[in-house]
């Protein structure tokens, strides 16, 4: 649980390297963004390998997620390495299924996470350092290629939701 709140803290100093102009900053913001992106993937490993899973870890990791995301996708848009368009459709969908969320846990109806959704997360903690590192490698951006990659998981993105909402409506007929 402490690598979850870790990285909700680490987005305090990765939206202030956006403010700064020397050249390494965003260098900076990547490097915190990875460390960061790190910390889920040991979040993970360590509630399984330690069976220290609790219902308080399984909602706030997909939020810590989000937060971090967030956070550095809003500071992106006024750079213009992304466009608001993205950001609102990737905002919207986390939005919508953490509404479905509450709802089926109110509903006692549990929803696991799909396939779509962890790649969607993974593509992202992937694409976001790309966009930052705004570096030349073989002829071509790594920036534009991080956009790409950003785009693929808006589609993703909407393929889980679709997925969150059909199996919640699913699971509630299943339970009626």
């Amino acid at each position: 649980m402490q690598l979850t709140w870790a990285r909700v803290a680490l987005c305090v100093p990765i939206a202030a390297m956006f403010f700064f102009e020397f050249q390494a900053a965003t260098w900076i913001t990547a490097i915190l963004f990875i460390a960061a992106s790190i910390t889920d993937w040991f979040d993970g490993y360590f509630a399984r390998r330690f069976h220290a899973t609790s219902t308080m870890g399984k909602f706030m990791d997909p939020i810590a997620d989000k937060i971090l995301v967030a956070t550095v996708l809003i500071m992106l848009i006024p750079t213009g390495r992304i466009g608001p368009v993205v950001v609102l459709l990737l905002l919207s969908r986390d939005i919508l299924i953490g509404g479905i969320r509450s709802i089926a846990a109110a509903d006692r109806v549990i929803i696991d996470a799909k396939a779509a959704g962890k790649w969607k997360t993974a593509i992202q903690m992937i694409s976001i350092p790309a966009i930052l590192f705004d570096a030349q490698v073989f002829g071509y951006s790594v920036s534009q290629l991080g956009v790409i990659l950003l785009w693929v998981s808006v589609i993703l993105s909407l393929i889980s939701g679709y997925q969150y909402v059909n199996l919640y409506f699913e699971n509630r007929k299943a339970g009626a």
